[in-house]
């Protein structure tokens, strides 16, 4: 209770300077209300006395005084009380992530079946349906890197980029998987949100370990997984990926025949780290004025009594 009040706040304060004619008005009515102090200027105050017959009987509530009150309340919702923090509707439900995809030759075998790349493509599908809503975003790499899509919502526009992915389109062939790490850590890096880089890839070359492990030492650094395309089996005969996930200070995650990995990559990936000071995003302060307008309507059925304006 006390850090509720001593969050308390109008969003728009400004509005509150509205009481001031409100008062005034008030003011002015009540003179009015007054037959009493209207009459005095004109007939002595001993002979008004004797010809006001219950005057001291004056109603304590009266329209002027209800209209001061609703227009009061109607002032301090629309200046918008608020004490508590909600998120806000524009905010991401789920830290966004970059996947970089190696698009190679090697990623054509068949230890995988159908293909290294195809059951990469697949099991990104099911991680993009189980993180429905999580801006994912897309890299692909072999010799030469390419953003094929920014962080986007839209899991089935990723899925058929994705999709068609092939080492045919590569117009160069090898292993540039530390340019690719960068270009994605840029892309993360210039939305200002946060988030995680997801690496799929059967190998690195030995070249591309000594790169990663320079880009280590970037100021900025996003969290980042790398989803081996290969059999468990294999695994361990892929030193490469062993070398490179410490480079990268990544945790390696194998690819299983059921949904363990996926279940195991986005839970890594929800847990990313969320930057919120864009504005219109992340947590803002939830508007409760709309809390008074009940107590409003009541107030208002007040002068739909027969005779209430004339009463007063």
């Amino acid at each position: 209770m006390s850090s509720a009040l001593a969050s308390f706040h109008f969003l728009r304060p400004w509005w509150l300077v509205l009481l001031l004619p409100a008062a005034f008005l008030w003011w002015h009515l009540r003179r009015r209300s007054d037959a009493g102090a209207r009459w005095a200027s004109v007939i002595d105050p001993a002979i008004l006395r004797a010809l006001t017959i219950g005057g001291d009987g004056k109603a304590r509530f009266m329209p002027h005084d209800v209209l001061l009150l609703a227009w009061g309340l109607g002032i301090l919702a629309v200046a918008g009380p608020t004490w508590t923090r909600e998120p806000s509707p524009f905010a991401d439900a789920r830290p966004p992530a970059m996947v970089v995809v190696k698009v190679a030759p090697s990623m054509k075998t068949e230890d995988l079946a159908p293909s290294r790349l195809v059951r990469s493509v697949q099991k990104l599908s099911d991680l993009l349906a189980a993180r429905e809503g999580a801006s994912t975003g897309l890299v692909a790499y072999a010799g030469s890197v390419h953003l094929v899509l920014p962080p986007t919502p839209d899991k089935d526009v990723v899925v058929a980029m994705a999709q068609a992915l092939s080492p045919e389109i590569m117009p160069v062939p090898g292993d540039s998987l530390a340019q690719a790490v960068r270009l994605a850590a840029g892309v993360l890096r210039d939305a200002g949100k946060g988030g995680s880089i997801l690496v799929m890839a059967d190998s690195v070359a030995p070249e591309q370990v000594a790169l990663l492990q320079n880009a280590a030492h970037d100021p900025v650094r996003f969290e980042t997984t790398l989803w081996t395309a290969v059999p468990p089996s294999r695994l361990d005969a892929e030193a490469s990926l062993q070398s490179a996930a410490s480079a990268m200070d990544a945790t390696l995650v194998s690819m299983t025949p059921d949904r363990t990995d996926v279940e195991s990559v986005a839970a890594r990936l929800d847990r990313a780290t969320v930057v919120s000071d864009v504005a219109g995003e992340g947590e803002r302060w939830q508007e409760a004025g709309y809390w008074l307008t009940p107590l409003i309507a009541l107030l208002a059925l007040a002068w739909f009594r027969r005779g209430w304006v004339l009463g007063g």
